[in-house]
């Protein structure tokens, strides 16, 4: 059975979301679970990388021309 596990916070960046995920993912791999992380960025017609990194942290673009951040 799938089971999801969701991690959400505010609009700080930097709060240490991504280290909590993969933490759990560590800890759920070790018990023997197959783990999928993904990070969703829900920007509704807002392109991050004219937003202020104060609001939204470094930008970096991938090869493909996505924009993203950590």
């Amino acid at each position: 059975m799938t089971k999801f596990v969701f991690v959400t916070g505010g609009v700080v960046s930097s709060l240490g979301k991504g280290i909590a995920s993969a933490s759990l993912a560590a800890l759920l791999e070790s018990r023997g679970l197959q783990v999928t992380l993904i990070k969703l960025d829900p920007y509704i017609n807002v392109d991050p990388g004219t937003m202020s990194p104060f609001q939204h942290g470094e930008v970096f673009v991938t090869v493909d021309g996505a924009e993203t951040d950590l």
